[in-house]
């Protein structure tokens, strides 16, 4: 048997060489599997150690001061002191980190990996982002090892299931270094503090404790594909800004010192069934983002775009439904809030296709900047509003 195999596989590669297209073909097939082996290798990951010391000493701690609150006639207490991450963004001694790192402080203090301390101003910040720059004041032109920038990675290529690094400080502990995961990517992350939500954030399981917040998030190349913000402590769910927003955002609060946001001047959330059930002969499996309330004068308010309303006996009946925003369909919040932050800016026109009453309508509108954090919740407040 093992003779009528090898006679087998002798004349099956005799006919192979003496047909040109067949010989040609295994060849073109060798050469396709060499160079997809050759692509792997060129695109192989690094070590987790050699990642760390490659971007360690790009990696600051971040102190600012918090002014105590006392109402009992005590001795004046002492301030206490906040602790977050940032990362070295250019070589002109810029650091990029996290809104709520920096809080209302116009002075922080950062400490590099060595142990020196520098003195930065807070250059610019987005508190709807959870982005700010600083500008270390001391000329750093003579110092040895030089700061080296992280190179920025392209976060809308993340894919679930990639390893990624946290670089940060987490509860002082500097130069921490904990890895994980993509969990999820395109998340929609609320934020208490301004009743917006930051649209894109990466899910991951790695740790993210209190003061890795302004840390890089890094992909196996050693390039940042986020900013760590949030974790949920000890539920292995942690949250980081995209780098695609670092890419839009920091130029221009580097310029400006601020970033203008474009506005709908709405609140809406993603239709469900139960949500379905307030919208009168709507079909239960029914896709698209319900509008809630609307804010007067806004630019929603100005083309008629129609909010829920509540009965005399406390029913509550829903408003217009968005099913697509300038063509593209919209299946839930995510779609609207994000294709808006990463495709429009203040002054575009853009198309709502709205469901109302059994009939499909365009509404035609021009974006708006976002209010004030202050003026805006004045007006209304919601988890969620685009």
């Amino acid at each position: 048997m093992q003779i009528v195999v090898a006679l087998v596989a002798v004349m099956v590669a005799l006919l192979i060489s003496q047909h040109p297209v067949m010989a040609q073909q295994q060849q073109q097939n060798s050469t396709v599997i060499d160079m997809a082996s050759a692509k792997k290798d060129d695109e192989s990951s690094l070590s987790l150690n050699s990642i760390f010391k490659q971007v360690e000493n790009s990696v600051v701690q971040i102190t600012r001061k918090v002014p105590p609150i006392s109402i009992l006639p005590t001795p004046e207490p002492e301030n206490a002191t906040a602790l977050g991450s940032g990362f070295v963004y250019d070589n002109k001694g810029r650091i990029i980190t996290n809104n709520h790192v920096v809080g209302d402080a116009k002075i922080v203090d950062i400490t590099l990996v060595d142990g020196n301390r520098y003195t930065a101003n807070v250059t610019g910040t987005d508190i709807f982002s959870d982005i700010a720059v600083l500008e270390i004041v001391e000329n750093l032109t003579q110092r040895s090892p030089p700061l080296n920038p992280l190179i920025i990675g392209n976060s809308s290529e993340l894919e679930v299931g990639e390893q990624v690094i946290a670089i940060g400080n987490p509860f002082g502990l500097a130069g921490t270094m904990t890895t994980g995961i993509i969990s999820q990517i395109g998340r929609l992350l609320p934020d208490p503090q301004t009743g917006f939500s930051i649209p894109n954030a990466i899910q991951t399981d790695t740790i993210i404790n209190p003061g890795n917040s302004g840390g890089p998030l890094l992909n196996m190349n050693g390039q940042v594909i986020g900013m760590n913000t949030a974790g949920l402590f000890g539920s292995g769910i942690g949250f980081a800004i995209p780098s695609n927003a670092i890419t839009r955002i920091v130029p221009a609060l580097i310029e400006k010192g601020n970033y203008t946001h474009p506005w709908l001047g709405l609140t809406a959330a993603t239709l469900t069934s139960d949500l379905a059930e307030s919208v009168e002969g709507l079909e239960t499996n029914f896709k698209g983002v319900l509008v809630d309330s609307i804010v007067k004068n806004g630019p929603a308010d100005k083309v008629g775009v129609n909010g829920s309303i509540t009965d005399q006996y406390g029913k509550k009946h829903g408003g217009d439904i968005i099913t697509a925003i300038d063509g593209r369909i919209v299946n839930q919040n995510e779609d609207l809030i994000s294709y808006i932050a990463e495709n429009k800016k203040v002054g575009d026109k853009i198309t709502l296709t709205i469901y109302r009453n059994g009939q499909f309508l365009d509404l035609e509108m021009t974006l708006q900047e976002r209010p004030s954090l202050l003026l805006y919740l004045t007006e209304v407040l919601s988890p969620v509003p685009p």
